[in-house]
């Protein structure tokens, strides 16, 4: 193999896959025992991907800390990076390039709030309203990657995917194809986002925002390079809006809501896109001109402004007839879903104030029971303490008849029956 006869013959760097390299090293191709230099790009995506052991064995086939310099880099310096430090790293220095943390310089970022039902289609118009649209979609999933791909390219859009499931050679291919402008959209998984370098890069759109923050920095990161301006889009619906508050203050720039273009703004951009195609074509005249003289014999009897009709109608039928067509993406109202919260939670307190009336009114119930029980037992049990009693039980027949008509199931009664001989109460 290419790569073992290079080994063979001596190298002075060596960039791999730590899964690669092991397997280098268990062939004995590898020998690491004269490595002065070690560099993890991205250690902790290799570490969350299971790349822990591979990095501990590499590590152990180098020379010790004293005898070699080890360099992390990472786009963003969360706790996981800090982490990775304090067990690679020996008296280890951080050396911070800007800001820690924050998003690339030259990158506005844009929110697109939508039902979650209308996200495919509210990106279809994204991708109309910008004709010259150089992206990556990033996806939470690799089946989600997938699925929108084959939808896209179903619809007749310039689409592919890139993620995990595909071979190495698959993915290889796919990434020729976007760096070579040869594919306009590259829908792809968040493994593309860590160490991807594509220039040009128009946008960045998020299919949804991701469950961490640096994962969102390192996505927006690929535009917006070089001096060049970028844009990063995000498409999320009402559970998301949270997290563009706390992307926002980790990044230090502020999102800017935007309001999805109309049919008619798709449509206007789309044909000003396709005149200016036809004003920057270039004419090969000794090609065309032994077919002219037919051309034009066809063409005459047409005006100007018919061919221009005719021309224009002939490319542009499909998307005016498809927007004509297609309803209005209908954006929640913030305000709207605050109200209509506001108004449950109103509801839900009038709730709870009428349940604790009604358990104030069984309190008052029981408490109005205890009186009347009180009250019963004064007029049909009156007791020897009573001021209201104007004689007290004197004697032992005197108490014995008293408790045989008021508290004979008392415990104590039996025992006095039992002396009078009397039947016991069960």
């Amino acid at each position: 193999m290419p790569q073992i006869h290079s080994l063979k013959k001596g190298v002075q760097i060596i960039v791999a896959t730590p899964g690669r390299l092991v397997d280098l090293m268990e062939r004995g191709v590898a020998d690491l025992s004269n490595v002065r230099n070690v560099v993890l790009d991205e250690a902790d995506e290799m570490l969350n991907m299971g790349f822990s052991e591979s990095i501990d064995a590499i590590l152990a086939r180098c020379p010790s800390h004293n005898s070699r310099n080890t360099l992390l880099f990472s786009a963003t310096m969360s706790k996981e990076i800090e982490r990775i430090a304090h067990n690679y790293l020996h008296d280890h220095k951080e050396i911070v390039v800007g800001s820690r943390n924050e998003g690339a310089e030259h990158v506005n970022h844009f929110y697109y709030l939508v039902a979650a039902r209308d996200k495919y289609n509210a990106l279809k118009r994204i991708a109309d309203y910008y004709p010259e649209i150089y992206a990556i979609i990033f996806c939470r999933t690799r089946m989600e990657t997938q699925e929108i791909a084959d939808r896209l390219i179903q619809d007749g859009y310039n689409a592919e995917a890139l993620h995990g499931d595909l071979s190495q050679m698959q993915r290889d291919i796919t990434m020729q194809k976007f760096r070579q402008h040869r594919t306009q959209l590259l829908v792809a998984t968040d493994v593309a986002a860590r160490g991807l370098d594509v220039e040009e890069l128009t946008h960045v759109i998020n299919y949804g925002l991701p469950d961490d923050i640096e994962s969102y920095t390192h996505r927006s990161g690929r535009t917006g390079r070089a001096g060049r301006k970028g844009t990063s889009i995000s498409i999320i619906h009402i559970k998301e809006k949270h997290k563009i508050q706390a992307i926002e203050r980790q990044i230090q720039k502020k999102f800017i809501p935007s309001i999805l273009p109309t049919g008619q703004e798709i449509c206007a951009k789309q044909l000003y896109k396709l005149i200016d195609d036809i004003e920057k074509i270039e004419v090969d005249e000794k090609e065309i001109k032994q077919y002219l003289p037919e051309i034009y014999r066809k063409l005459d009897m047409l005006d100007k402004e018919d061919l221009i009709k005719r021309m224009v109608s002939m490319q542009f039928n499909t998307f005016l007839n498809y927007y004509k067509n297609a309803p209005e993406i209908e954006q929640p109202s913030s305000k709207e879903k605050k109200a209509e919260g506001r108004g449950k939670k109103v509801d839900g307190r009038r709730q709870r104030e009428e349940g604790r009336g009604r358990k104030d009114d069984g309190r008052w119930q029981k408490a109005n029971g205890r009186g009347r029980k009180s009250e019963e037992r004064k007029k049909s049990k009156p007791s020897a303490f009573n001021s209201q009693q104007s004689k007290a039980p004197k004697g032992a027949k005197e108490w014995a008849k008293y408790f045989e008509g008021q508290v004979e199931s008392q415990p104590f009664y039996n025992e006095f029956a039992k002396k009078k001989g009397k039947k016991k109460r069960k």
